[in-house]
C-alpha cells in the first residue's frame, strides 16, 4: 500500500510542475473550444531560446570538467543514449498500430535526460552521504543529445524511405539493395544527416554547445537566458498542449502501448546505464554513486531539452504521444527507481 501511495504522490507532484501543467493547461483551452493561439513567428523565436539556453549551459558544465576523467564516461553515456533510440526502433515503433514517427519521437525523449530527475537523483545521495564525481552534471549533454539526433535522424531517414517506396512504387529504388541500392542508401543517409544538423532546433543546440565551450557567455547566461527559462518552457508546454489535445483521438486505439512503454522503458534503460556505469569503474574508477546517477539519467526521460527540439525537428509527431508517456509516466517511474540502482550499486560496488 505504501508503494502505491507513494506513487500516485509522485505522479500528482509531477502535474503540478510547470511542464505537465502548463501541457494540461493547454489540453484543457482547446477541450473548451478556447480560441487562444500564439503566433508561429513568437513560437519559433521561444524554442530557439531556449535551445540556445540548454546548449549553453551544456556546453559550460563540459567545459569545467575534467576532460581525462570526463572522458570514457561521457563517451559510454552517449552509447547509452544511441542505444536506448535504437531499442525503442525495435519495439515500440513497431508495435502494431503505433505511428512510427511519433514512437522515434517518444524513444528520443526517453533517450535524453532529466535534468531534474538528475538532481533528484542528486540530492538523494547527497542525503545519504554517498560521494560522486563533480563533473557528474557535464555527462547529460552527452547521453541528451546523441539521444535526440539519433532519433530525429531515424524519422527522418524512415520518412524518406516511404516517400522514395511510394514514388518508386516499389521498384528500381531499393533501399540498401540491388544494382545501386548501397549509393543510394549512402547518399540519402548523408542527405539526411546534414539536414538535421542544418534544422533550426539542431543548429541552435549545437551553437549553444559551441559557445559555452569556447566562449565566455556566463555572464549572459545568467542575466538573460536563465531568467527567462522557465517562462519560456511554460509557454510553449502550453501550445503543445494545444495540439495535443487536437491529436489525442490518434492514440486511442495505441495508448495501452505507450502505457506499458512509460512504465517499462525508465527501468530498462536504467538498467543500461547501470551496466556502463560497470564498465566506467571497472577501467577508471568511476565511483559507486556515479555508476547510480548515470543509470537515473538513463532512466529519466527529458522534460527540458527534448520537448522543443522534437517539437522544432519533427513537427508532425504527436505530443500527445511523447510527452505524455515521457513526463506523465516515465518521470515518475524514474524518480521512483533512483533506490533500485542505489541498492544495486552498493551489491556489486559498495559505497
Amino acid at each position: 500500500m505504501d508503494i502505491i501511495t507513494e506513487i500516485v504522490s509522485t505522479i500528482l507532484a509531477q502535474m503540478q510542475k510547470p511542464t505537465l501543467a502548463f501541457l494540461i493547461g493547454g489540453m484543457m483551452l482547446a477541450a473548451l473550444g478556447s480560441k487562444f493561439e500564439v503566433p508561429e513567428p513568437i513560437y519559433k523565436f521561444i524554442v530557439i531560446l531556449l535551445l540556445l539556453k540548454v546548449g549553453i549551459g551544456a556546453g559550460i558544465s563540459v567545459r569545467e570538467a575534467n576532460f581525462v576523467e570526463l572522458a570514457v564516461p561521457a563517451l559510454l553515456a552517449a552509447g547509452v543514449g544511441i542505444a536506448i533510440v535504437l531499442l525503442g526502433r525495435v519495439t515500440l515503433a513497431r508495435w502494431r498500430g503505433v505511428s512510427q514517427l511519433d514512437a522515434t519521437a517518444t524513444v528520443g525523449l526517453f533517450g535524453a535526460v532529466s535534468a531534474s530527475t538528475l538532481a533528484a537523483g542528486m540530492a538523494v545521495l547527497d542525503d545519504e552521504g554517498i560521494a560522486y564525481e563533480g563533473f557528474i552534471g557535464a555527462l547529460y549533454p552527452f547521453m541528451d543529445v546523441a539521444a535526440l539526433v539519433t532519433a530525429i535522424v531515424l524519422a527522418r531517414l524512415a520518412a524518406a524511405r516511404k516517400a522514395a517506396t511510394s514514388v518508386q512504387g516499389g521498384g528500381t529504388m531499393t533501399m540498401g539493395g540491388g544494382a545501386g541500392g548501397p549509393v543510394i542508401e549512402k547518399g540519402l543517409i548523408k542527405n539526411i544527416l546534414l539536414d538535421t544538423v542544418r534544422s533550426p532546433a539542431i543548429s541552435a543546440l549545437l551553437l549553444g554547445l559551441a559557445l559555452g565551450l569556447f566562449a565566455r557567455p556566463e555572464t549572459v547566461y545568467a542575466s538573460f537566458y536563465e531568467p527567462l527559462f522557465r517562462g519560456l518552457l511554460s509557454v510553449l508546454m502550453l501550445i503543445m498542449g494545444i495540439e495535443a489535445w487536437s491529436r489525442l483521438s490518434e492514440l486511442k486505439g495505441v495508448a495501452h502501448a505507450y502505457l506499458f512503454y512509460g512504465i517499462t522503458a525508465p527501468l530498462v534503460h536504467g538498467a543500461l546505464g547501470f551496466g556502463a556505469g560497470l564498465i566506467a569503474h571497472h577501467f577508471t574508477g568511476f565511483s559507486a554513486g556515479g555508476v547510480v546517477l548515470l543509470s537515473i539519467m538513463a532512466a529519466s526521460s527529458s522534460d527540458i531539452s527534448g520537448p522543443p527540439t522534437m517539437r522544432g525537428a519533427l513537427p508532425e509527431a504527436n505530443p500527445s504521444a511523447y510527452v505524455g508517456a515521457s513526463t506523465g509516466l516515465g518521470t515518475p517511474v524514474a524518480i521512483l527507481s533512483i533506490p533500485l540502482f542505489m541498492a544495486l550499486a552498493d551489491y556489486f560496488i559498495g559505497f
